[in-house]
């Protein structure tokens, strides 16, 4: 099962997520790295393990406060061992296209975000795609056709649940089988939020999920090194 490390990049600056609720977040300190410079902490998490991929939360493109496609453009430079797989908000083919021809990582397309009917329909034959099944608390973030017709779904699902980023509540299994079971072994299922240490990990891997996007246990050692190559 593949652990990817996520970076939530706010103001310029790398934050820590709460729970989802956004407008609290700050710049983060870690064990990991000595700033909160997007760079240094994908430095320091390759200092822990050669991760294959990092996940990025554009939230000012999101919250359409502005974005990091240079920071983002800038770490696909100068960490061309890592593949980039990045939430910007992408709302419409228009949008999706600009960002692929200028990025060589993978699209992150967040259900909360999308709004284009052509690009509802089309999600699942789009190359370098990905679909977040985005919710905050029971509630689908999102056209709710996606919540429940599978064919819909690009090749990689992710399933966030928003109000247990950062909140050490454990990954949201009841949600994540349930997708499972409407994947019916189509597609490749990533979890995130809630992931407390190795022993989510090894549950998750037992359920049969493709990986995990982490940030808060890997920035407070709750998962290490040893961990990682177990």
């Amino acid at each position: 099962m593949q652990v990817i490390p996520v970076i939530d990049l706010k103001d310029g600056a790398a934050v820590r997520a709460r729970k989802g609720e956004r407008r609290f977040y700050a710049p983060i300190e870690t064990l990991l790295a000595p700033t909160s410079q997007p760079a240094d902490i994908v430095a320091g998490f390759l200092t822990l393990h050669a991760f294959r991929t990092i996940y990025i939360a554009d939230l000012d493109a999101i919250e359409g406060k502005g974005d990091h496609s240079a920071v983002i453009a800038a770490l696909e430079a100068n960490f061309p061992e890592v593949d980039f797989w990045v939430d910007c908000g992408i709302g419409t083919n228009m949008e999706a296209a600009a960002w692929l021809s200028a990025h060589r990582g993978d699209l992150v397309f967040g259900s909360e975000s999308l709004r284009d009917a052509g690009l509802i329909a089309g999600l699942a034959r789009r190359p370098r795609s990905l679909l977040s099944l985005d919710f905050r608390g029971e509630e689908f973030q999102g056209p709710g056709q996606f919540a429940e017709d599978e064919s819909l779904w690009p090749a990689r699902l992710i399933v966030m649940t928003l109000a247990r980023v950062g909140g050490h509540a454990g990954p949201d299994f009841d949600r994540l089988l349930d997708i499972q079971a409407k994947s019916a072994g189509r597609h490749a299922i990533y979890a995130a939020g809630g992931l407390r240490g190795p022993e989510d990990l090894r549950l998750l891997e037992k359920a049969g999920l493709a990986g995990v996007l982490v940030a808060s246990a890997l920035h407070d050692g709750r998962l290490d090194a040893r961990h990682l190559r177990d």
